[in-house]
């Protein structure tokens, strides 16, 4: 890529990163609510470290860091690279102050640019690449963080006002697919994460997948026949989970005024029946297929069906709306991401990379779902139909729905 492009990428990614806090006080900045979300601040600062840990101090001659303490307080998971601070007190961290945390990220940016400006290596490219899709994630947890943090406040305030769509949504229909041999896994040129490698080959069955995702509607009418009552949907840890956590409807989920409401980052809102189900746990997802009668696809299931039919809503975090929309079209990209039942485990000749680039993804590869298709948090250029998204079964917070699907028997 040209240095002109590259560098337009980079900016056009850091900024963006900044957009989406625009809108925040100083005190939405700081607050953790809870383990698994992260403060703004600590994403802004986190993802600067990164670009300051593994290209700048190795690559840019004479370069300073521009605090030696942020090493501590903004690494995250990589045990190689020093010690960190422990991720459950990242919202101790009042100082340094917002105020701060932009000038590091302008001290970054500028010497970045100038990085940028050099001749560089294949192994330098690649990771200003992961860096900048490891920003683009980080932007996916902002928004799903910060409307955590803003959905637990007993006002629900508003992040801004937006206009949703309201379209009538396509009739689900079933998408067969026959058995055989198919290709998994990253498949082209340029930028895949290493879990998505080797491509490798696997065998299905014959089976069928639905060409949109469960609405609110249908998901209410599980809710309404018991489906959280009855313990035959579901897994016995989900069931357990379940009952502790009083679970009786989907996160974010009220009943007011005789009706079911929900907040969203633009406020307390009905529900609209016709959008897809979200912020729902593993658990749930599978209690609702078994009570239709019917399951969840593999991910190799999903791949295969995704590859099909190429095109992408625009229910991307790019169209500002953060919140899934009701589905005009077939897409297995975007809106909300899709439980798939499958165990996120390595890929068959799957070989961690060393050091800290192997700490990205491969130590995560236990206990944990694959989820698939990004959701209208994620940005557009970021996801693809081989990439592997995942997460404890019980997770709630993120936007995830449900893609059903169904043996086909012969």
């Amino acid at each position: 890529m040209p240095y002109s492009q590259l560098n337009e990428r980079f900016l056009k990614v850091r900024q963006q990163t900044e957009a989406i806090c625009a809108p925040l006080s100083p005190e939405d900045m700081v607050v953790q609510v809870m383990l698994d979300a992260s403060p703004p601040k600590w994403h802004l600062a986190h993802t600067t470290w990164f670009f300051e840990t593994f290209l700048l101090k190795p690559n840019l001659a004479n370069y300073r860091e521009f605090n030696p303490d942020f090493g501590f307080l903004f690494n995250s998971y990589y045990e190689s690279i020093g010690k960190r601070l422990q991720r459950a007190n990242r919202g101790n961290i009042t100082r340094p102050s917002i105020v701060e945390v932009f000038a590091y990220r302008k001290y970054v940016n500028e010497a970045m640019l100038q990085l940028l400006s050099q001749e560089l290596s294949t192994e330098v490219l690649t990771f200003v690449e992961l860096g900048l899709q490891h920003e683009q994630q980080h932007q996916e947890l902002l928004v799903t963080d910060l409307k955590y943090t803003l959905g637990t406040n007993p006002t629900f305030p508003e992040y801004k006002e937006v206009t949703y769509n309201k379209d009538d949504v396509i009739d689900q229909e079933w998408i067969s697919i026959e058995a055989g041999v198919y290709e998994i896994g990253f498949k082209g040129t340029g930028f895949s994460f290493d879990n998505e490698t080797p491509k490798h080959r696997t065998f299905l069955e014959p089976y069928a997948i639905s060409n949109r995702l469960v609405t609110n509607e249908e998901f209410l009418l599980f809710m309404q026949s018991g489906g959280y009552s009855e313990a035959s949907y579901w897994l016995m840890e989900g069931w357990e989970l379940k009952k502790k956590e009083n679970w009786e409807a989907p996160l974010y989920w009220f009943w007011y005024e005789d009706n079911w409401w929900h907040y969203t980052l633009s406020g307390f809102k009905p529900i609209d029946l016709e959008a897809p189900v979200t912020h729902i746990s593993f658990y749930e997802a599978d209690a609702c297929a078994k009570w239709a009668g019917l399951r969840l696809p593999t991910e190799q299931e999903w791949e295969v069906a995704a590859n099909q039919y190429p095109t992408r809503a625009k229910h991307f975090s790019e169209n500002g709306l953060f919140h899934p929309q009701i589905e005009t079209e077939i897409s297995f990209l975007g809106n909300c991401w899709q439980w798939c039942y499958s165990n996120y485990n390595p890929y068959p000749g799957y070989e961690q990379a060393a050091g800290a680039l192997g700490e990205y993804n491969g130590k995560f590869m236990i206990n944990q779902m694959v989820l698939r298709g990004g959701s209208c948090a994620t940005p557009e250029s970021h996801i693809s139909t081989n990439y592997r998204n995942f997460f404890h079964p019980d997770k709630r917070w993120q936007f995830s729905g449900i893609r059903l699907a169904k043996d086909i028997r012969k």
